[in-house]
């Protein structure tokens, strides 16, 4: 082999790898938000998700990135393995579409569609057309490197030794192994089926052994899942380990099916492709896997079943009130851009029933004058800040990655919203060190007092946990319900502060009292106001991009 024909058999495999980058991160970052929401909404059984998970696949044309999101699901609890076990066995249905796009040899117009992604990227100021230009500029490269690796495997039909060795190769075991470990190290089973296919065109590969090599591709697939589940919990080593174990079942089967009639199975896959090669490889691809989906989907739940035993034991449990702990986000987590504000609005989720639990805490200390409730208020205030400083550190960790756009739009909406709880947590606080005050100097409320704060309380509490459910689940049918009780907490407070100035000029309360009580209801109508922002933080940040100002409760 002369250093021209390597050249250009090693550039064609770098502008298809970058191609296939640079189509798939195209695409997760121009509808990524979307095709996550199908995810998610579409996995409540088996069957769906196994469909979901093939053509979320044809679309991102990346099975490896479409079950590392799978595992980063299951890494934060929301998706089970056998919802996630349907989408994996969809995915690897999904996968075969790259070659058979392939085959069909669309070289001829990679051009056409280079130019026009270069013109969209470079020229064009809109971001949403920016993200398709990537995508159709990756589909330009991708089939401009399949053009330039054919035409360098041309050049290698006339190296009697290259001939030779390729036609040596006739162990079935070895041309497994030789599959996963090519496609582990490239990590896309996609490119080298590819190549697997081109070099059946140019005569280069005979197909019974072509059949073996697609085979260790796709245990060889299951390698970007495996790593990413390394530094997740024990359920995201599960997930990826029934892709591996349907991989590996799947070829066991295949490698017996083709012993014993591969002849017949050619027969069938040539009259099915017009007699090309590489159309051939290509049905042989999907046929096989979907043959294998067929006869695995009724095991599944024996797949799951034996990832327990592969991966034993449990997780400790990270609780919402585990102090100084992630639990959605953080080294435990399975990194994913399509799912990091997924896991990142779980984690503030979690934030804000903590602060919403410390304020009712603490107002319950504020009458009782509990000593333990108090301690308690100012431990979980702690673990609240510490929140507020890993949240936000990882905030500004994704913003600098390829999130999707609708994701990447709302970043600015979620510090605001983990400034809001952090100061919903600072007032509950403040009620604490009113408390020790009360205690301190003997203070006393009227019963007239405690039921005022006390109905507020309740006022507050419901803003708040509409607030955050609107802000957590999109749910907009509680728009009116906040604005009203925003209004409603604002005359309340004004209401009681009157009512505060009536007692002290009867002299039914004393004026350390009545200092005690106006900061708290003026500290509970913050919170309300808090608790406003968050609900409309998403629906602000829409309008930030085009530069209406959004006014913040400080």
């Amino acid at each position: 082999m002369n250093a021209s024909i390597l050249l250009a058999m090693s550039g064609g495999l770098g502008l298809f790898l970058f191609g296939m980058k640079l189509m798939s991160e195209g695409i997760e970052k121009a509808a990524g938000a979307k095709l996550r929401g199908i995810l998610e909404f579409f996995t409540t059984n088996r069957f769906t998700g196994m469909l979901v998970g093939v053509v979320f696949t044809a679309i991102i044309q990346s099975s490896s990135a479409c079950t590392v999101m799978v595992v980063s699901f299951v890494n934060s609890g929301l998706m089970n393995l056998y919802q996630a076990a349907g989408v994996i066995l969809g995915a690897n249905i999904g996968t075969t579409v790259t070659s058979q796009l392939v085959s069909f040899n669309l070289s001829e117009i990679a051009p056409v569609f280079l130019l026009g992604g270069v013109v969209a990227v470079m020229f064009v100021k809109n971001n949403t057309v920016t993200k398709i230009g990537e995508i159709v500029l990756g589909f330009g490269v991708l089939f401009m490197g399949l053009s330039a690796m054919s035409g360098a495997m041309a050049g290698l039909k006339e190296d009697p030794g290259i001939v030779q060795l390729f036609a040596s190769l006739t162990n079935p075991v070895f041309a497994i192994l030789l599959g996963t470990i090519v496609t582990a190290i490239i990590q896309s089973s996609s490119v080298t089926v590819s190549i697997v296919l081109l070099m059946a065109n140019q005569g280069l590969l005979e197909l019974p052994i072509c059949m073996f090599i697609i085979l260790g591709c796709n245990i060889g697939a299951c390698a970007s899942a495996t790593l990413a589940s390394l530094v997740g919990k024990k359920d995201a080593k599960r997930a990826a380990m029934i892709h591996l174990l349907f991989n590996v079942f799947g070829t066991v089967i295949f490698y017996f099916v083709f012993l014993v009639a591969m002849e017949p199975f050619l027969d069938l896959m040539n009259m099915i492709s017009g007699g090309n090669p590489g159309r051939c490889v290509a049905n042989a691809h999907t046929i096989t896997k979907v043959l294998q989906v067929i006869l695995l989907f009724p095991f599944v739940g024996f797949l799951v079943k034996m990832t327990y035993l592969v991966v034993p034991g449990d997780d400790k449990k990270v609780g919402y009130r585990d102090s100084f702990q992630l639990k959605y986000i953080g080294d435990k987590v399975v990194f994913n851009p399509a799912t990091a504000v997924v896991e990142v609005i779980k984690e503030i989720e979690r934030m804000a029933d903590l602060a919403s639990e410390n304020l009712n805490r603490a107002m319950n200390a504020l009458i009782t004058l509990d000593e333990e409730d108090i301690q308690e208020v100012y431990a979980v205030e702690k673990n609240i800040n510490f929140l507020n400083h890993a949240i936000t550190n990882y905030l500004v960790k994704i913003n600098q990655t390829t999130l999707p756009i609708e994701d990447l739009k709302s970043i600015g909406a979620l510090f605001h919203v983990v400034n809001d709880i952090e100061r919903i947590g600072d007032h509950a606080e403040n009620v604490a060190d009113c408390a020790c005050r009360r205690k301190e100097n003997g203070t006393v409320f009227s019963k007239s007092a405690q039921k005022e704060m006390g109905e507020m309380l309740d006022m507050v509490n419901k803003i708040v946990q509409y607030s955050v459910e609107m802000f957590t689940r999109s749910n907009e049918s509680h728009v009116k319900d906040i604005m009203e009780l925003e209004d409603a907490i604002d005359g309340k407070e004004r209401e009681l502060q009157q009512l505060h100035i009536d007692r002290l000029t009867r002299n039914e309360c004393t004026p350390e009292a009545g200092m005690l009580f106006s900061d708290i209801v003026s500290g509970l109508e913050r919170v309300s106001d808090h608790a406003t922002n968050i609900a409309f933080s998403i629906l602000h940040s829409d309008s930030d991009d085009s530069g209406e100002e959004v006014v913040r409760v400080r």
